[in-house]
This record gives C-alpha cells, structure tokens and sequence, in this order.
C-alpha cells in the first residue's frame, strides 16, 4: 500500500470519526471508527467499526451507517478534497473482540497459577545465621 493510501486511510478515518462524534453525536454514541482502507483510485473504501453492546446493537449500527453513508460522503466532501470520494462499505472490526477474548484467557491462566501456587506447601525457609 503506498504511502498516499495510507495516509488517505488516516484522514478519512479521523474525519469520519469527528462526523460521528459532532453531528450525530447521540446516534453513533456506541460507535467507534477503527480503520479504513480505500482503493488506489478511491473509488471504493472499507471502514471498520466497533460498536459497544451485544450483536443486534452491531447489526443495527452497520443497518444505521448504510442508511447514512451518502451523508457521510457528503460532508468529507465538504471536509477533504480528494479527486473522487469512495463509497465505503461498513463492517464490524473483530480485532477488538478478538484481543479481548485473549486477554481474558491469558488472565485465567494467571489466575489459576496463581491458585496453585498458593495450593502447594512452601519449603520452611532457611535459617540465616
């Protein structure tokens, strides 16, 4: 990916996000803006989102940000001037779900080490003289 991309990818993402947290600020509360990738020629993009709650709150926010994805193009057009503004497809980003997942086996691991550690009997300490 070049370095134009990538940088496009930033700005989109940090212009979405102001969207999001100024004008709709009360709809999109549990919604957050975790990446972007658009096409070489910008015709097309990908935004990944996160969204706090349960499943049917994820269904319903990409169902929300479909409905107003022409708003959001409409207003990085007034925000950014690239020679053509993508139609971005929605869709849940799994990293954060997936990390959490980890996270909280790696905590029950330590848990359960530190459970039978304390299980076992300590040898009696030397006596330092």
């Amino acid at each position: 990916m070049s370095t134009r991309t990538l940088r496009v990818n930033e700005l989109i993402q940090r212009e979405l996000s102001s969207i999001l947290r100024t004008i709709y600020k009360d709809e999109a509360v549990a919604i957050t803006i975790t990446g972007v990738q658009v096409s070489p020629d910008l015709h097309e993009g990908k935004v990944f989102v996160a969204v706090t709650g349960e499943e049917e709150d994820e269904v319903k926010a990409i169902r929300w940000l479909k409905h107003n994805s022409k708003d959001f193009r409409f207003e990085l057009g007034r925000r950014i001037v690239l020679k053509n503004m993508p139609h971005f497809a929605y869709s849940i980003d799994t990293s954060t779900a997936r990390g959490n997942r980890i996270l909280s086996v790696l905590d029950d691991i330590a848990a359960q080490d530190k459970a039978r550690n304390a299980a076992q009997p300590q040898p009696p300490a030397a006596d330092k003289e």
